[in-house]
């Protein structure tokens, strides 16, 4: 960056907001993926909509490329800065500005926390049901840009359900208003939904309204330890006839020690399955309806064991074997595949992936766990100990390129939930046509025609 650029910077920001700092550089620069070395010009962190406006027509006119910064919990190095990009933080465009009940909408700023969307929704005796590892410090507004997924899909769906209008400024520098929180708006292309999962490479989101519903009936848990995953499948099917599932998720046992070791917990059963199915479900009849269900399973062979929550903390005390996994390899910096198929293929599928990494690389540990009720799954290859990162990652890669002909062959996605960024960017191919690629970039250099936001992401 140029002198002359950075004194406009200044001109735009306080000193308080705006930092060349060597560890504000690397901690904002980067995101969960850590494959990456961060190296931004600057970080800027606006507090005003019309700073972010003065700031993308600066850019646009300095050439200087941004790079969006929410929580930086993405797994897919979205928000990785590697060329001397300003990095545009919005921890401090936090505020929750309104509510209103009669519409059920939460008006808000891109920098809140979702974990305080949550509260604050549960405050006024409403839910907002995204929901996941990272909502004690992802953003909404990066959740919005990825179109953030989690655990509750199957019953409240994605990110994208739930907004009812967005404040964006373009690439170009264009402000828009989309949508203004309406039910109904049958006024043609609804470029809300453009924004949603974009990424930050058409502009970035400055402000939401955001839905809020009925919270649930009390919440129980049902886990259920099976010997593969169509058990798991057929398992699904009766749950979703005879319960309110809010919730269904599966693991590995590998997965399960993984946990286990990491938070000292106490194996949930006896001995050690090949797999898991963690049943969430709603009832005011308490755990005892889901009894049923699984003296079903065992009589058919789907279950082998299984243990119910007898209270709201032994719900919580369960749900940590399924939302500990994460956390509990971290350390290994897991090369993590996020992938989808439709529900029906998911035993198959995972059979196919399995049989490509065992033969491809048995060097690896592989830790399997996903969203199985929508069809989503994560594989993790856990990094040996005496590997470098680089190496790691060029191998995992060349092995990736193997899976991705696998999910191309099952009409799947490459990316569920985490996003495309830099990690999958060459996947991408697999999942989307050359055409729809074409038409992807097109519509980038229509919002963003001087291809300053966070270039070398998605498209």
């Amino acid at each position: 960056m140029s002198s002359s650029s950075y004194s406009s910077l200044q001109g735009i920001f306080d000193s308080d907001c705006l930092s060349i700092d060597a560890e504000d550089l690397k901690y904002f620069g980067t995101d969960w993926t850590r494959f990456y070395e961060p190296d931004p010009a600057a970080i800027v962190f606006p507090r005003e909509i019309s700073q972010v406006v003065e700031l993308v027509q600066l850019a646009n006119r300095d050439n200087i490329a941004l790079v969006p910064s929410g929580g930086r919990t993405g797994l897919s190095g979205g928000a990785v800065a590697r060329h001397q990009e300003v990095v545009v933080s919005f921890s401090k465009m936090d505020k929750i500005l309104d509510f209103d009940e009669a519409d059920q909408l939460v008006w808000l700023e891109a920098g809140v926390v979702t974990q305080r969307l949550q509260n604050f929704a549960e405050q006024h005796d409403c839910l907002y049901p995204v929901d996941f590892a990272s909502s004690g410090s992802s953003q909404v507004g990066g959740n919005i840009a990825t179109n953030a997924g989690g655990i509750k899909v199957m019953r409240y769906g994605l990110t994208r359900n739930w907004v009812a209008g967005l404040t964006v400024v373009t690439g170009k520098g264009d402000l828009l208003e989309l949508n203004n929180g309406l039910t109904k708006n049958a006024t043609g292309y609804d470029f809300r939904h453009l924004f949603v999962g974009s990424e930050g490479t058409l502009g970035m989101i400055l402000g939401a309204a955001m839905r809020v519903t009925h919270p649930p009936d009390a919440l129980h848990i049902m886990l259920v330890s099976i010997t593969n995953m169509l058990s798991a499948l057929q398992l699904l099917t009766i749950c979703r006839a005879d319960l309110a599932v809010t919730a269904f998720e599966f693991f590995s046992g590998e997965a399960l020690q993984q946990v286990m070791l990491h938070r000292n917990l106490p194996a949930p059963m006896a001995g050690i399955a090949p797999f898991y199915v963690l049943v969430e479900f709603e009832s005011d009849a308490g755990s005892s309806a889901a009894l049923p269900v699984f003296e079903k399973a065992l009589d058919q062979g789907w279950a082998l064991d299984g243990v119910m929550s007898q209270s709201e903390s032994d719900r919580l005390r369960l749900w940590q074997y399924r939302e500990g996994i994460s956390e509990a390899i971290t350390s290994r910096t897991p090369y993590k595949h996020d992938l989808s198929v439709v529900i029906s293929q998911a035993p198959a599928f995972l059979e196919a992936i399995e049989k490509v990494v065992s033969l491809e690389s048995a060097a690896f540990e592989v830790i399997w766990f996903g969203h199985i009720g929508d069809g989503n799954v994560h594989l993790n290859i856990l990094r040996p100990e005496d590997w470098q990162i680089d190496e790691f990652r060029l191998a995992c890669e060349q092995l990736g390129l193997k899976i991705m002909a696998v999910v191309a062959q099952f009409k799947g996605s490459i990316s569920a939930e985490h996003g495309v960024g830099l990690l999958k960017k060459n996947y991408l191919r697999h999942s989307r046509s050359d055409i729809d690629r074409v038409y992807m970039g097109k519509m980038k250099a229509l919002f963003d025609p001087g291809l300053i936001m966070n270039p070398g992401k998605l498209v």
